[in-house]
């Protein structure tokens, strides 16, 4: 059989085996070529922004991941007066003052017992998701944060250091919730044209929220003894305008649709979000998508996990928000302090240049959700985690030389904010984003519970390695972040497909092709050295009978 009929078999073997993945997990069951997408007008359509999408997309980020970001930084105004209640406490109950390491491991619990909380949120969210589904999971999802708004709000009122510790506990199971049900709503509700845009919404409140916490907690406001309990009683108000927002709008369009099968309704919900009365071709995207998954059951992870044809989606999610909590972010909060000091500047200015970190986060999520959809995915998160990576290079060898030259200390300054804006305009969003993109109905709450386990996992183990780590390599902890985001970068260099305005089908075909030319250049090579051992065959063949003939004539 000739090598080039045997090489056009084999690519029509694998391009065949793709197309078979994408019928099952696909959107569509027939798919359409590049050039019919590029030319199709609905694809080159504006999409307008409606404004029961916007309210819906603040109103819910605004009691999810706000709190989120709110509650990562409310903890560090009122460090020092929640330790003398501790104190205060523990004399009071016991009759001797408390050792002064025992204070250190009861504020180190509250403040990792979030982590704890949040494993618990992300462990819970699929069940929640799929029994109540997206909206009225967030709804419900409210009362952990007011219960816990109440138990730390009124701990010294009560005289119970613990209400802080199991409040601290409970706000983490909201977190881990909101986290993954947030994006899970997000990305449901709107266009792919502005799929991207939308999504960025939970990484910018999360800047907000971690701004708030450092504006509320100012001397001038709630930073002092006497107000600190107010900073954490803050939290209900998110929580009550939630609640009093999103119960006027409708569920997700697509869970009613594919998994409700109540078509009337998920009309009803892609008019009120899109702002228009003809949606019969989003309703029959979504209903093709539901032929294919008719029979299909909602998965468990361990389904996801054993689906081969999702196995570089799971990889790329997981090492997404690995790389979210390992990049280094937390490192550049506990040393911006001592980097403001060494810079010159007072300790009773610095809370207010502290400010500047938080106002540099909002800036630059603000701007990748503004340019997310020109610019795609791919080109932002790998961006980031590059720019990281130079920018703690850089940082380390100002912090290491800083004692030689006192203008390396402001460069020092530069360093940790353009550390902040490169974060921020990758790596701080895209992640949710790409966890609702990859997966299916039925695929996506066990794909969100998978990466919200990895998330806050990853999390814990920063709040625990981190101040070893820091002990033992003092100013050169940052080179190890930097090899963590050089790492995913090129990783995601080889892996990550742009998913730009790109259905679910062309997704999963976009990361079928990086597979396919592997196992061709595979099969070429395995031609290419069957034919040298067909030509060594053929040349040793060719030796015998010349020296057979030779013997005959002698």
């Amino acid at each position: 059989m000739p090598a080039d009929f045997k090489r056009i078999n084999c690519k029509n073997f694998f391009m065949s085996s793709t197309e078979n993945i994408m019928e099952i997990d696909g959107v569509k069951i027939k798919e359409k070529s590049d050039g019919e997408s590029k030319d199709n007008p609905a694809v080159k359509k504006k999409v307008d922004w409606s404004a029961s999408l916007i309210v819906a997309s603040l109103a819910g980020a605004f009691g999810s991941s706000f709190l989120y970001g709110y509650n990562l930084s409310v903890v560090n105004a009122p460090t020092v007066f929640v330790k003398k209640f501790y104190n205060e406490t523990w004399e009071r109950r016991y009759n001797q003052t408390i050792p002064e390491g025992r204070v250190t491991l009861l504020w180190t619990i509250s403040v990792s017992i979030f982590a704890i909380g949040g494993l618990v949120g992300a462990l819970i969210v699929t069940p929640a998701v799929k029994y109540f589904g997206r909206k009225r999971t967030l709804l419900l999802n409210n009362v952990f944060a007011i219960v816990a708004a109440l138990l730390m709000a009124f701990s010294q009122l009560a005289g119970v250091l613990e209400m802080i510790i199991l409040g601290r506990f409970i706000m983490g199971i909201d977190g881990g919730v909101s986290l993954s049900a947030l994006p899970m709503y997000l990305s449901e509700i709107s266009p792919k044209q502005i799929r991207g845009s939308l999504g960025q919404i939970t990484a910018i409140l999360i800047c907000v929220g971690v701004f708030s916490g450092q504006v509320l907690g100012l001397p001038e406001i709630f930073g002092k003894e006497s107000m600190w309990p107010y900073l954490f009683g803050m939290i209900i108000v998110p929580s009550l305008i939630q609640m009093a927002v999103l119960p006027f709008l409708p569920e997700s369009p697509r869970f009613l649709l594919l998994e409700r099968h109540n078509t009337k309704a998920a009309e009803k919900a892609f008019q009120i979000f899109l702002g228009k009365s003809d949606v019969s071709s989003e309703v029959e995207d979504v209903l093709e998508e539901s032929r294919v998954q008719r029979n299909m059951q909602i998965a468990s992870i361990f389904q996801l996990l054993c689906d081969s044809s999702k196995r570089w989606q799971i990889l790329t999610v997981i090492v997404t928000m690995a790389c979210y909590q390992l990049c280094g972010l937390n490192a550049i909060w506990y040393y911006t302090n001592d980097i403001f000091k060494e810079a010159g500047l007072s300790s009773e200015i610095i809370p207010y240049v502290t400010l500047s970190t938080g106002g540099i986060e909002i800036l630059a999520a603000i701007f990748s959700g503004l340019v997310i959809e020109r610019l795609g995915r791919r080109p932002l998160l790998i961006g980031g985690f590059s720019l990281m990576v130079l920018f703690f290079v850089i940082l380390t060898v100002c912090m290491t030389l800083q004692d030689q030259a006192v203008w390396l200390r402001y460069l020092s300054i530069v360093c940790i904010l353009a550390i902040i804006a490169s974060f921020c305009i990758g790596p701080g969003g895209i992640p949710f984003v790409l966890t609702g993109e990859f997966f299916a109905q039925s695929q996506r709450p066990a794909a969100f519970m998978i990466a919200g386990i990895t998330n806050w996992l990853c999390n814990f183990a920063v709040g625990l390695l981190f101040p070893y780590i820091q002990e033992g390599l003092q100013t050169y902890c940052f080179l190890v972040f930097a090899v963590v985001c050089l790492a995913g970068a090129t990783f995601l260099f080889l892996v990550l497909p742009e998913t730009k305005n790109k259905t679910l089908a062309e997704i999963n075909q976009a990361f079928a092709r990086k597979k396919v030319p592997l196992e061709i250049r595979e099969m070429d090579q395995f031609e290419a050295k069957s034919k040298s051992m067909q030509e060594q065959e053929h040349n040793l063949s060719s030796t015998l009978e010349n020296g057979e003939s030779k013997n005959r004539i002698v």
